[in-house]
């Protein structure tokens, strides 16, 4: 039995705990977590507060409840990505995932900025992957994606044609690292040389640049990803609700 003490309200300790025991592996993403009233068994609260610590996490993507068939760990599938972490929709309405080419990866010396944003010690090494987005069959995004080496420690030696579309799933299946929360800053700048070989667009075209740092379940930066975006013909949208 897991111990519930401190000054924080029930629910919040039974998420936490909850929260603790995913990052740790003993439930993996898609697995079925043990009935409410069991939970409430094994950390010694009622139902009602298991509940309210589901519902929370339900409501941060971090969970997935079904009618009838219980409460699972949210994985990264490819509509999850789509809807939760893709926000390029086309002039005409339609949002897609994106596919990919990796144009490289590469195991360097973190810069300055990339530790500062990600929370590692001056002398850290970083993994970059680069690649190209196309939607619609057209390239729309050029892709900077740097991560810890210490996190993932292979991953460079993985070939560019096994990494998948959907990053976000490789972490949780081979490193069990899942990104529960993403932070963007949005900006114009200029295409450089590279933007416009990749983009074909011309040097100095206006392009929209995401910058996204992905945060794992533990809260820890783990992930900044750079996207340059040619909106040409697509356009940036965020629900508010």
């Amino acid at each position: 039995m897991k111990t519930i003490r401190g000054s924080a309200p029930l629910y919040s300790q039974v998420k936490e705990l909850i929260i603790q025991q995913i990052v740790k592996g003993i439930w993996s993403p898609g697995d079925l977590l043990p009935s409410e009233t069991k939970l409430g068994q094994d950390y010694g609260v009622s139902q009602g507060t298991v509940r309210k610590a589901l519902d929370e996490l339900a409501s941060e993507n971090l969970v997935i409840r079904h009618q009838g068939k219980g409460t699972f760990v949210a994985a990264h599938t490819p509509d999850r990505a789509l809807f939760h972490f893709f926000h390029i929709v086309s002039n005409s309405g339609v949002r897609q995932m994106p596919s990919s080419r990796e144009k490289g990866m590469t195991r360097r010396r973190a810069l300055r900025e990339e530790t500062l944003k990600l929370g590692l010690p001056s002398t850290a090494r970083v993994i970059q992957i680069d690649r190209v987005r196309d939607l619609e069959g057209r390239p729309v995004i050029a892709e900077s994606i740097v991560v810890p080496a210490k996190v993932f420690p292979d991953l460079d030696k993985l070939p560019l044609a096994d990494l998948p579309n959907n990053l976000y799933q490789l972490y949780e299946d081979r490193y069990c690292v899942t990104i529960s929360r993403a932070v963007e800053h949005l900006r114009a700048v200029a295409a450089s040389s590279q933007d416009a070989a990749w983009l074909g667009v011309k040097k100095g075209s206006p392009l929209q640049l995401i910058e996204r740092v992905g945060h794992n379940l533990s809260g820890v930066p783990v992930e900044l990803r750079t996207s340059r975006c040619n909106t040409q013909d697509h356009y940036y949208e965020s629900v508010i609700v």
